[in-house]
């Protein structure tokens, strides 16, 4: 007796040796209301070494205030209530033997938590009941679910009849309905949440309520900006929340309501309540349930839960069972990739386009027509961009503004975005991915819904009035029918954006070009620059027979030899070249003053370059044969819609290889299209117009590729509008998605490199 024992021992023999799981005590000192001196008076732990052993119990589940202490210097006065409360336990327990159910210890392991039997009744409910204490949140904690009703009960009616403690005691106000029914538009954390009560118009974001759960802890999101790390399974937490309520009809019950510090200066008034979805009563306990959340600790005068009680529970059963943020595993944080870069962006494209419809989540909305996905089979967030439509801009956030990057927001801009918030945000969807802008945005098409419920989510926003179909798609045949009936449809009801009056902007004055008429002509080739760049002689024109006539004429009279003339940049010559044959002049233009008596020349009525010695291989043309008089004969063309690699690599020594293959030494068709930079725009074929195109078949075989969208439109700009031009763009996407398909040529790898695209 007397000698010193670990509390925890007492706890344990106690479970394991007494009767009923109970121990026989002497209530030797009362300090306050609710901390005593017991002394164990038990005969069963004899055996056990432990009879007659004191220690100090705090009585489980209730807080009474404290005494005053008249020997310190100075004396300490009692806390109000306190000195009631201590005579309230000591006329009831003081030298009493009773039996007490043993909880617990306090952190420091010294002071033991539990309940005291008394044959009348439960004294913590009657202390409660008469104001002399407070329900303590970390001791009620440890005791059986059971025996804590009879507390609150306790404590309520104290509450509501202003009693001790609790007489200056008012119910929570709040600022609004206690009980609301709505629709959750927005999960912010995995904690709180954006509903639209029933019955408002989304018309304003003033419209969301922001409701936090009541007395659920959610693991806390990081900051990107501070370098803070989410804590763990914060990401997990927020999305099983999104799942159970993001575009459901909610009951929501407001328990109270608190100033949360928002910034440096400001506040905000925060609702915190139980949230129903469905057949689940409370969205919380299934979160804390799930090992994703804990209850929150709050302090003994705080507001809680008024299902706080089943909440604990339901964190003891998750911390038996391991679950989540109650599991002793390390835990190990998801790594996705972000491809907000556009170089990533890039790389990753192909993958995405080939996959062809792809389940997504919408993860944030910019405007109506631009959000921010995460793509869970590829484990990835892109920018997404709805192809084919434009939504207005809406109204800049605080960020951009201070940024000094705010856009004026245009009419319907913050209507079409509250549209795709109120559908899509934080939804799953299914997106078909098209192409890829320069900044890294992903276009394509966007589906909601399931079953009979899926639509087109263009189609949907261009109906609405709240977006406009691309007109250059329009003009170019890209368009889809469907987005344009329904913009059809939109300005005949005149809805949304058509029914305000549209107005023109001014168009900055752009350089023009002339656009040629489209012809086709019967042409040979004369010399093969690359894979798409080559000059080309018409077949049956005067123009070449007379100045090959004229030429030698004039190699007769002059001779092989070269004489002085003067050499500039752009200065029309005569030129000696072998033929195979012999040497004879020809007309060339001075490209560029070399080294050590060269320069190299361009002869212009066959296409191909030189590089000559001045002395030897030039001399003055007569003024009868320069271009003036007999235009050259030989044109400067590229193949409309292609791209292909420099001659420096493999793929394009292929590309020029299989031209020079296909079209070198026949009579060939061109389609003129128009010209760009000097070059002639042509689509080549070596059989009927009917038949598939060099361009197309130089695509087909990944030898070629359709220029990106921007330098599409710049080119198409150039030519002259006709079907034929918008029959070989389709065929030239078709191609190369055979090849892309196929891994022929530049596709080998899937992709081609990111410099290949810039």
């Amino acid at each position: 007796a007397g000698d010193e024992f670990e509390a925890m021992t007492l706890v344990d023999k106690v479970k394991r040796i007494c009767t009923n799981g109970s121990v026989s005590c002497v209530i030797e000192y009362i300090f306050d209301g609710s901390r005593f001196r017991c002394i164990v008076t038990d005969p069963e732990l004899e055996t056990a070494g432990l009879l007659y052993g004191s220690f100090t119990l705090i009585l489980a589940g209730v807080a009474c205030p404290r005494v005053g202490n008249p020997r310190l210097n100075p004396p300490t006065p009692s806390e109000p209530f306190a000195d009631a409360a201590r005579e309230f336990t000591e006329l009831r327990l003081l030298q009493r033997e009773l039996q007490v159910t043993l909880n617990g210890t306090d952190k420091s392991g010294v002071c033991l938590v539990g309940t005291v039997h008394h044959p009348r009744g439960n004294i913590g409910a009657e202390l409660l009941k008469n104001g002399l204490g407070r329900i303590s949140d970390w001791t009620i904690r440890m005791m059986a679910p059971g025996d804590v009703p009879p507390l609150r009960i306790a404590e309520n009616a104290a509450k509501r009849g202003n009693i001790g403690v609790f007489e200056n005691y008012t119910p929570p106000t709040l600022t609004g309905a206690s009980e609301f029914m709505g629709t959750v538009v927005e999960v912010l954390s995995g904690d709180t949440l954006m509903i639209l009560p029933s019955g408002e118009t989304y018309d304003d974001e003033s419209k969301l309520k922001k409701v936090s759960l009541a007395s659920i802890r959610a693991p806390r999101a990081g900051n990107e900006r501070t370098g803070k790390p989410d804590e763990p399974y914060a990401a997990e937490c927020k999305d099983r929340l999104r799942v159970l309520t993001v575009g459901k009809v909610a009951r929501v019950n407001i328990h109270y309501e608190k100033d949360i510090p928002m910034g440096p200066n400001g506040t905000e008034k925060r609702q915190f309540g139980t949230i129903s979805v469905g057949k689940r009563s409370d969205v919380g306990e299934t979160l804390i349930t799930e090992g994703l959340a804990n209850t929150q600790r709050h302090r003994d005068d705080d507001e809680k839960s008024i299902r706080y009680d089943e909440l604990v529970v339901a964190e003891s059963v998750a911390k038996a069972a391991n679950k989540g943020i109650n599991s002793d595993k390390e835990y190990k944080k998801k790594t996705t990739n972000d491809l907000s870069d556009p170089k990533k962006a890039k790389t990753y494209a192909g993958s995405l386009q080939r996959a062809g419809q792809t389940k997504a989540i919408v993860d944030y909305v910019f405007n109506g027509s631009r959000v921010k996905l995460f793509v869970p089979s590829e484990n990835c967030f892109v920018m997404f961009a709805l192809g084919n439509i434009r939504c207005p801009q809406p109204s800049p956030n605080q960020a951009a503004i201070n940024r000094g990057q705010a856009r004026p927001a245009e009419p319907f801009g913050d209507a079409s975005k509250r549209h795709s918030r109120m559908t899509v945000q934080q939804r799953q969807v299914e997106i078909v991915c098209t192409g890829v802008t320069q900044g890294g945005v992903m276009t394509g098409d966007l589906f909601v819904g399931q079953g009979a419920q899926r639509r087109n989510y263009c189609a949907e926003l261009v109906a609405s009035g709240l977006a406009t179909v691309d007109q250059r798609k329009i003009d170019y045949g890209e368009a889809p029918q469907v987005l344009i009936a329904a913009q059809t449809a939109a300005q005949g009801n005149k809805l949304g954006i058509w029914s305000i009056k549209q107005v023109v902007k001014e168009q900055p004055k752009t350089k023009s070009y002339s656009k040629a008429e489209e012809q086709l002509l019967d042409i040979q080739i004369s010399e093969i620059r690359s894979g798409n760049h080559f000059f080309y002689r018409t077949v049956g024109n005067e123009s070449a027979s007379v100045i090959d006539d004229g030429m030698k004429i004039f190699t007769e009279q002059n001779g092989t030899k070269g004489a002085p003339c003067e050499i500039k940049v752009g200065k029309l010559v005569a030129a000696l070249f072998n033929d195979g044959s012999s040497n004879s002049w020809y007309r060339a233009k001075v490209l560029e003053k070399g080294e050590n008596g060269k320069v190299k020349v361009l002869f212009v009525d066959h296409g191909n370059a030189a590089t000559v010695a001045l002395a030897t291989h030039l001399r003055p043309l007569d003024v009868t044969l320069g271009t003036d008089q007999i235009p050259a004969v030989a044109k400067e063309a590229v193949l409309a819609l292609t791209k292909v690699r420099p001659l420096e690599e493999d793929d394009g020594i292929d590309a020029a290889r299989m031209f020079q293959g296909t079209a070198w030494g026949k009579d060939l068709k061109a389609r003129v299209h128009g010209e760009s930079e000097g070059q002639v725009v042509v689509t080549v074929y070596d059989g009927d117009v009917d038949s598939p195109s060099i361009n197309e078949k130089l695509t087909k075989a990944g030898l070629a590729r359709v220029p990106n969208r921007s330098e599409m439109y710049a080119a198409l700009d150039r030519m002259a509008n006709s079907d034929s031009i918008a029959k070989l763009m389709k065929d030239l996407k078709k191609a190369q998605e055979k090849a892309r398909s196929t891994r022929q040529g530049m596709w080998i790898y899937g992709e081609i490199p990111e410099e290949d695209e810039d």
